[in-house]
C-alpha cells in the first residue's frame, strides 16, 4: 500500500511557518516559506521541481471559482469601508453620539454598541471607532485603556463571529475542501453558523466588555488606569508605560454626514446577503428541463434547505456587490462623494485589503499542502496525526482542549489569528472526524464534535490575536485610541486570560458531552463567579494610595 505521508518531515511546513512567523513577525513571508518547504518534501528534495509545483499550486488556488469569488468579497468589502471612511458616515455617528451621552457608562456602552456594529472589519472597528469616540470618552474620564480595550474587544472577537465578514469566509475556504468534512453533508454557512455557540472565547470576549461596561468592576492594571482617569491623575500613564507611539487624530466634523449615512449602507449589506443566501440556491437550480423558472425552483426547495445548501461565496460576492453600487449610488445622491473622491475612496479601501488577500491566497496554498496526501502531491500531514492519534487511543473528549491551547499559544507567539487557523483546521478537522468514526459517534455528535474543534481553534487564534503585544488589531487599537501600546497590552491581557481560563474549563465540559449548553454553562458559571471575586483581590481600592 502506498505511503500517504512523509512522516515526522509532515510537520515540518506548519512547524516552520510558526516559528518565523515568531521570529519574523512577518505572516506573508512565513507562510510562502512553509509552502515552499511543503512543496521541497514533496518533490524529493529538488528546488526546481519544488518552484514549479508551488507555482501550480498558487495558480490551481487562484483557478479556484469559491476562492476567486472569496477574495472579490473582501476587495468588494474594502471599497465599501473606503467610502464609509471618505464620507466621514463613521465620525458623524461618534458626533451624535458625543452631543447626546451624558454619563460615562454611557460612552463606555456606545463605544461598545458601536464596535459590534463595525462587525464586517476589524482594522476599521479600531482606528475610526477610536478616533470618533475618544474625544468623548476623554471627557467622561474614561481611561485610554480602557477604551483601547473595548475596541480591540469588539475587533476579531466579533468579527470572526459575524457570518457576513471577511474573517468568516476564511475560515469557511480552511474546511470547505477537507474530504472528511464534505462527507459530513453539510452547508459551508450552516456549519460555520454551528460553530459560534462553541466559540466560546469570542462570546464571552464580547460578553465581558459588556459587564465591566455596566457594573465597572476593573481589576488588576485596567483597575489603576481607571483609577487615575476618575481621580484626574491622568489618562494614560506615559510615566510607567511610555508615551503614545502614533496616533489618528479625529477629523472635524465638517463633513455633511449623519448618523444614518453610516448605518444605511451596513444594513443594505445585511439585507442583501439574506436575500442572496437562499436565492443563490434556487438560482443554481434551474436547469432548463425540470425546473425553468424561479418560481418552479422555490416551489421545488424549501426556504430553509436553499439557505443551508446556498453556494456562500457567491451570496456574499453578490451582496458585496450590489451593497457598493447601492452605496455608491446614495453617497453620490447625498452628495457626500462626487466621481473623484470617490475614486479615492475605492481606491484606499482596495490597498487597505491587499496584505488580507495575501494571507488568504498563502494560507489556503499552505493548507492544501498540509491536507493534501502525498501520492496527490502534498505531505499527508493530516493522514499522519490521524494515524498516530487514533493507533494511540487518543481520547477524543480532549482534542478540542489540545487544539485550543495549542492555537492560543501559536497565536499569542505569532500575533497572527488567520496564519493560526490555516495551518491548525486543516490538521485538527480530519483528525477529529476520524476519531469520531472510530469511536461510533452518531452523525449528529460528529457534527458537533467537529464544530467543537473548529470553534476552539477560532476561539484560540483570536486570543493570541485579541492581546498578542505583535498582533496588528493590538497595535491599531492602542493607536486608535492614543494610548501607550504596553499599557493597553498591561492592562488587557489580565481580562483575556482570565476569559481564557474560563473557556479552558467549558471546552472541557462541551467535549464530555458535545453539547453547546453545557460549554456555554460552564464557561458563564465560572465567569460569574471570577468577575466578582477577582475586583475584590486586585480592585481599584489597592491605587487609593497613588497620587
Amino acid at each position: 500500500m502506498e505511503q500517504l505521508h512523509f512522516g515526522l518531515l509532515s510537520i515540518l511546513p506548519p512547524l516552520l511557518t510558526i516559528i518565523l512567523a515568531i521570529a519574523t513577525k512577518d505572516v506573508i513571508i512565513s507562510l510562502f516559506v512553509g509552502i515552499f518547504s511543503g512543496t521541497l518534501i514533496a518533490a524529493g528534495g529538488n528546488p526546481f521541481y519544488a518552484l514549479v509545483r508551488l507555482s501550480d499550486l498558487l495558480a490551481d488556488t487562484l483557478a479556484d471559482g469559491w476562492n476567486i469569488r472569496i477574495m472579490m468579497f473582501t476587495i468588494l468589502l474594502g471599497l465599501l469601508v473606503g467610502m464609509l471612511a471618505k464620507t466621514g458616515a463613521a465620525y458623524a455617528l461618534g458626533d451624535w453620539a458625543s452631543k447626546r451621552i451624558k454619563t460615562k457608562t454611557g460612552a463606555l456602552l456606545f463605544t461598545w454598541v458601536f464596535g459590534i456594529l463595525i462587525f464586517f472589519d476589524d482594522y476599521f472597528n479600531s482606528l475610526t471607532i477610536g478616533t470618533c469616540m475618544r474625544p468623548l470618552c476623554d471627557a467622561k474620564k474614561v481611561s485610554r485603556a480602557k477604551l483601547a480595550y473595548i475596541l480591540d474587544s469588539t475587533a476579531a472577537p466579533v468579527a470572526i463571529m459575524a457570518p457576513i465578514s471577511t474573517w468568516v469566509v476564511y475560515v469557511m475556504g480552511t474546511y470547505k475542501d477537507i474530504p472528511e468534512f464534505q462527507g459530513l453533508g453539510v452547508g459551508d454557512i450552516s456549519f460555520f453558523v454551528k460553530t459560534i455557540p462553541f466559540n466560546l472565547y469570542a462570546i464571552f470576549a464580547v460578553f465581558m466588555v459588556l459587564f465591566i461596561t455596566l457594573t465597572h468592576k476593573d481589576f488588576g492594571p485596567m483597575a489603576r488606569s481607571e483609577y487615575r482617569a476618575d481621580k484626574g491623575i491622568g489618562l494614560y500613564d506615559e510615566e510607567k508605560y511610555g508615551a503614545v507611539s502614533s496616533q489618528v487624530e479625529s477629523k472635524a466634523m465638517t463633513s455633511k454626514a449623519k448618523a444614518f449615512d453610516f448605518l444605511i449602507p451596513i444594513v443594505a449589506l445585511i439585507a442583501i446577503a439574506l436575500f442572496f443566501f437562499p436565492m443563490t440556491t434556487w438560482m443554481g437550480a434551474i436547469d432548463g428541463e425540470e425546473i425553468t423558472s424561479l418560481g418552479q425552483a422555490m416551489a421545488a426547495i424549501p426556504f430553509g434547505q436553499a439557505f443551508n445548501d446556498t453556494d456562500s461565496s457567491m451570496a456574499l460576492m453578490y451582496a458585496a456587490i450590489f451593497a457598493n453600487v447601492f452605496a455608491y449610488i446614495y453617497y453620490v445622491a447625498r452628495r457626500l462623494l462626487n466621481i473623484k473622491n470617490a475614486t479615492d475612496a475605492l481606491m484606499d479601501g482596495f490597498r487597505a485589503m491587499v496584505p488580507a488577500v495575501m494571507i488568504l491566497t498563502l494560507a489556503w496554498a499552505l493548507g492544501s499542502v498540509i491536507k493534501t496526501s502525498r501520492p496527490d502531491g502534498g505531505v499527508g500531514l493530516a493522514e499522519y496525526v490521524s494515524e498516530i492519534v487514533i493507533n494511540g487511543n487518543f481520547p477524543m473528549a480532549i482534542m478540542p482542549l489540545v487544539v485550543y491551547i495549542f492555537s492560543c499559544l501559536i497565536s499569542f507567539a505569532s500575533g497572527t489569528s488567520w496564519g493560526t487557523m490555516g495551518i491548525m483546521i486543516p490538521i485538527a478537522v480530519p483528525v477529529m472526524i476520524q476519531l469520531a468514526g472510530a469511536s461510533g459517534l452518531a452523525s449528529a455528535q460528529t457534527i458537533n464534535a467537529t464544530a467543537l474543534t473548529i470553534g476552539a481553534v477560532m476561539g484560540g487564534s483570536v486570543f493570541g490575536d485579541h492581546c498578542s503585544p505583535i498582533s496588528d488589531t493590538t497595535v491599531l487599537s492602542s493607536t486608535g485610541a492614543a494610548v501607550p501600546h504596553l499599557e493597553h497590552v498591561a492592562t488587557q491581557l489580565p481580562y483575556a486570560l482570565f476569559v481564557a481560563v474560563c473557556v479552558m474549563i467549558g471546552t472541557i465540559a462541551a467535549g464530555l458531552t458535545w453539547n453547546p449548553i453545557v460549554g456555554l454553562v460552564v464557561t458563564g458559571a465560572l465567569f460569574v463567579a471570577g468577575v466578582y471575586l477577582l475586583p475584590v483581590w486586585f480592585g481599584p481600592k489597592k491605587y487609593e494610595a497613588e497620587k
